[in-house]
């Protein structure tokens, strides 16, 4: 829950609650009614936390997630199934199959601008063409606007998660009929885009009645997909900056006026993201936490679980080991991780978890440190900074090997820049705040401190 002011801007947690994919058989989904029910639970506590004080009341609500990911409404409105994780295993081979006709990589990067990643929702859909689901479906809703539907009951499509499905004109964030082709679905599932700021209506009466929030509540589109909103919530001072937006992913970039979209790019897996205002998010995706939280998880089903910050200072002690391809195909799947990152460094790993750790963060930093080049290099872009947003920027070792690997200092914090970036879109729709991008930042900036870590004379490998 936020609260924002022309020189205040306050994030409290009223609710939290664990994600994460659900094995059934082969498939993989998300629990996305669990999901639901967590959020309904949350709405509630922030509706007595704001009566709790004299005055307040919730004003409005503004749902982000993760991108790529749908569900499918049936004539009645009705979800059909739970959708699934764009980890499944369905997608796998979909792309090379795609990609071994008429349509080269080439072709498809100048209609929609985005870096290859096997489990986009245009080859989700491909792979989901073989499932009787999509034949009986009347709309494909984006995870974060299925949730938006189930709150107010509006149909639409927020822009900057339209952006990473492969079915947008990059230069017009806009449906593409030649896309939507591709992929083999017809055009009237897929609803209306809308930019983030738009007011799109009032709660349903029932959810009003469960969470005990006002009538007068609105939901507001924000930067849906959750780097749109992490990066409007960079606290940066000025344009010389990259962003590195650290959880389970890292998004690695510079904030661009127009997509690059030449073939330089496109070989080195650039991204043209949609973001807020319409500035364009060029980055690569990164494997990001995903790989260490795997392997904590690992060690804990083991009977050998890690403290977090005991295993992060024993890391900081161990000398560089393997290096590690962070990005290695074989890191992508969940489940068991440690012998994979073994194979992925050639049997080169001990079996300790402080080496194993320091191994998972080098391959990182190194990630981080090459992604930022390639960006500075193809943009063009100066860049002086690079600012860590996420759960990364608690990772204090993480966050000092960026440093030293990027050569160049790097601010630590926001950690929560998704909802702040979120807030600060809802507070500038309702009147709150007024300006661009760059102003919600300097509110950022005024208002958060940040750890500076300076890099250190010898950077890693």
């Amino acid at each position: 829950m936020g609260h924002v002011d022309r020189d205040e801007l306050e994030l409290r947690e009223v609710h939290r609650f664990r994600n994460g994919g659900v094995q059934v058989g082969e498939a993989l989904y998300w629990d996305v009614l669990g999901l639901w029910r967590e959020v309904v639970t949350g709405l509630s506590a922030a509706g007595r936390s704001a009566r709790a004080e004299r005055g307040a009341s919730v004003s409005t609500v503004g749902v982000d997630s993760w991108a790529i990911d749908y569900g499918l409404l049936g004539s009645d409105g009705m979800l059909l199934g739970n959708p699934r994780h764009y980890r499944d295993a369905r997608s796998a081979g979909v792309a090379e199959h795609l990609l071994a006709g008429p349509v080269s990589l080439g072709k498809l990067y100048q209609k929609n601008g985005l870096q290859h990643l096997p489990f986009t929702t245009l080859y989700q859909l491909v792979a989901e063409a073989r499932d009787p689901l999509l034949a009986a479906a009347s709309t494909l809703l984006l995870i974060p606007d299925l949730f938006g539907y189930w709150l107010s009951g509006h149909r639409g499509a927020e822009a900057t998660n339209v952006s990473t499905t492969g079915l947008a004109d990059v230069r017009t964030g806009r449906w593409d009929p030649d896309l939507v082709a591709l992929a083999g679905i017809r055009a009237d599932l897929l609803p209306e885009v809308h930019e983030p700021g738009v007011v799109l209506g009032a709660l349903r009466p029932q959810l009003l009645e469960q969470t005990g929030l006002p009538a007068s509540v609105r939901l507001t589109s924000v930067g849906s997909h959750d780097t749109a909103s992490a990066v409007v919530a960079v606290p940066a001072r000025d344009e010389r900056f990259a962003y590195i937006a650290c959880g389970t992913w890292a998004l690695v970039g510079v904030e661009l006026e127009q997509p690059l979209l030449t073939e330089q790019s496109r070989s080195a897996n650039f991204t043209n993201e949609r973001g807020v205002d319409g500035r364009v998010r060029y980055l690569r995706n990164v494997t990001g936490l995903w790989v260490l939280n795997q392997c904590l998880a690992e060690w804990e089903g083991q009977g050998r679980p890690q403290q977090l910050e005991r295993l992060l200072a024993d890391a900081a002690a161990v000398q560089c080991g393997p290096v590690v391809d962070i990005d290695a195909p074989e890191l992508l799947p969940p489940g068991p991780m440690v012998s994979r990152l073994r194979h992925a460094t050639q049997d080169g790993l001990s079996d300790e978890p402080a080496v194993i750790t320091r191994c998972i963060l080098d391959g990182l930093a190194r990630a981080f440190a090459l992604a930022l080049r390639d960006a500075v290099r193809l943009s063009g872009k100066e860049v002086d900074v690079v600012h860590m947003v996420g759960g990364g920027a608690r990772n204090a070792l993480l966050c000092q090997l960026t440093a030293d690997a990027c050569e160049m200092p790097v601010l630590a914090g926001p950690v929560e820049a998704t909802a702040l970036g979120n807030v600060l879109v809802q507070a500038r729709a309702s009147g709150t705040v007024t300006g661009t991008v760059d102003d919600l930042r300097a509110l950022v900036a005024r208002t958060h401190r940040v750890l500076r870590y300076e890099p250190r004379a010898v950077p890693i490998r």
